[in-house]
């Protein structure tokens, strides 16, 4: 077992080393305002049996599980995914992605169905030419809340370890982001969480200690600083190996990364709406405050999409011109998964689907010729399907805010894979070059702890209602049959009627 602690915090008070208090065997960190990451490294050996089982079936496994609620991060953890549970999965070529669904279910929640068999799984088109290697199957699912995880690690994972396993579980709840990686080459199990802030005003207060059979316990304190290089992340600070350090060791370094934040002179951040009247037709509406302009030469503004399999696109629409130039859209790069136009919403198989489009912006031009107070608009059209019958006459569909982000060639030769902090496997990124630089927006709803879900309500048969309509409908078919059968039988009885007065009698001799 490994693990590694790192808090990034810009106060330059924080950043002197008198902030930590290092001894044998723990670090005191006090009053302590930044955002921190714990990365833990678990081996096969060290994962419970059934855990180890299920990863046995993949060659590569990543859950990711994002809240829902606004967070902005520092460098370098800008990087985005839609909110909800993620699985990212290549398994072996002999094996079913079904193994994974009662584990599933056991860990994060006996509600849910996760139900992701080999015809619900969706296949991430990747970009075969910069990343030769095999399918990635894709699945989501909407879980607002990891408070069944946190009781399953709590239960099968820390046993009769200290307090210190079950609190580090317990913290897990107000995460922003959790990652759960796995690699057969490398047989290990990387479990990685991320707090923007601490959930106590008062900062993080606590004693870090090495965990029980852990090999290497890493705690760093830094700050962001601007780097020489425009692809590079640049921090200094300290850094301490529980055990091995007396004090804290001053460190600075740099290193190459994909994801960057937006500059705020560039326009940071965007909201997200579904114009009213809603309809059977939503229009999803992103609006950036301020005049947006690309960080570089070459960038393209991009928006990724997921979509539950009660709401699809239509490709046909989005291929037309003159809509796109309406709507500041460019095209449609990458579509994926339940893409029937026709099909209701109980005929559909896949969970949902993904969409990579590329998005219009103002040129520098424009952006000279407009103030800065005006707003710049982009309308992507969606489409409800045919929903089942439910109580009350309405259900809701959860859509989660889509990923904006700019897609900005890298320098030939680059190389951003030794980023120590890297995140991979979120969707978008194996859609563009291994080298591509991506500069996330923030974003920013109109209340600071509004969810970045939004909540459809669509209308549907109310199904108690649905018992009298069937009632109704049975008798209106008897009614119209027995009509129908009156109708005949009266005709029937007046041709016998009119054949009977027209027979001449029969004369007698």
């Amino acid at each position: 077992m490994k693990e590694r602690i790192t808090f990034i915090h810009s106060s330059e008070s924080d950043r002197d080393a008198r902030s930590l208090t290092v001894s044998k065997t723990s670090v005191q960190i006090k009053a302590l305002k930044a955002s921190r990451e714990e990365r833990l490294t678990l081996s096969a050996h060290e994962l419970p049996q059934e855990i180890w089982q299920a990863l046995r079936q993949c060659h590569q496994l990543h859950l990711k599980w994002v809240s829902d609620l606004p967070y902005h991060p520092p460098p370098p953890f800008v990087s985005r995914a839609a909110p909800g549970l993620h699985l990212f999965l290549t398994p072996h070529l002999d094996r079913s992605p079904d193994v994974l669904r009662p584990l599933l279910r056991k860990v994060f929640g006996y509600g849910k169905s996760f139900d992701f068999g080999q015809n619900v799984l969706i296949e991430i088109p990747t970009n075969q030419s910069h990343h030769p290697s095999p399918p990635i199957y894709h699945y989501h699912d909407f879980l607002p809340s990891l408070r069944d995880f946190v009781i399953y690690l709590q239960k099968k994972i820390c046993l009769d370890q200290d307090d210190e396993c079950s609190t580090a579980a317990k913290r897990l709840a107000n995460a922003a982001y959790v990652d759960m990686d796995y690699d057969a080459g490398s047989r290990e199990y990387i479990i990685t969480s991320f707090h923007h802030e601490s959930p106590d005003l008062g900062g993080w207060n606590e004693e870090i200690k090495c965990r029980r059979n852990s090999e290497k316990t890493e705690v760093g304190l830094f700050t962001y600083r601007q780097a020489l290089e425009p692809q590079e992340l640049s921090f200094e600070g300290y850094l301490t190996v529980i055990g091995e350090d007396k004090k804290p060791r001053p460190t600075r370094f740099s290193f190459p990364s994909r994801h960057h934040p937006v500059p705020l002179a560039s326009g940071s951040g965007f909201l997200t709406t579904l114009p009213k009247p809603t309809g059977l037709h939503p229009t999803l509406r992103l609006t950036f405050p301020h005049p947006i302009s690309p960080p570089g030469h070459g960038c393209a503004l991009h928006t990724y999409l997921t979509l539950p399999s009660s709401l699809f696109v239509d490709e046909y629409q989005l291929s037309s011109p003159n809509f796109l130039a309406a709507n500041n859209l460019r095209g449609v790069r990458a579509l994926s998964g339940e893409t029937d136009l026709e099909a209701p919403a109980w005929v559909t198989r896949k969970w949902g689907s993904t969409m990579l489009l590329e998005v219009a912006h103002r040129d520098r031009h424009q952006a000279r010729l407009e103030t800065a107070e005006s707003q710049w608009h982009v309308d992507i059209p969606l489409h409800l399907r045919y929903l089942p019958p439910a109580a009350g006459g309405a259900t809701g569909v959860d859509l989660p805010w889509p990923i904006v982000f700019w897609a900005c060639p890298a320098e030939e030769g680059s190389d951003v894979s030794g980023n120590p902090f890297d995140r991979i496997n979120l969707g978008y990124e194996v859609l563009f070059g291994p080298s591509t630089t991506f500069y996330h927006f923030r974003p920013q709803p109109k209340e600071p702890r509004r969810s970045l879900v939004e909540q459809l309500q669509v209308p549907v048969m109310d199904l108690p209602a649905s018992r009298w309509v069937e009632s109704g409908t049975v008798g209106v078919i008897i009614l119209g049959a027995l009509w129908v059968m009156w109708k005949l039988l009266r005709v029937s009885l007046n041709d016998w009627r009119s054949s009977k007065k027209t027979i001449p009698p029969r004369k007698v001799l």
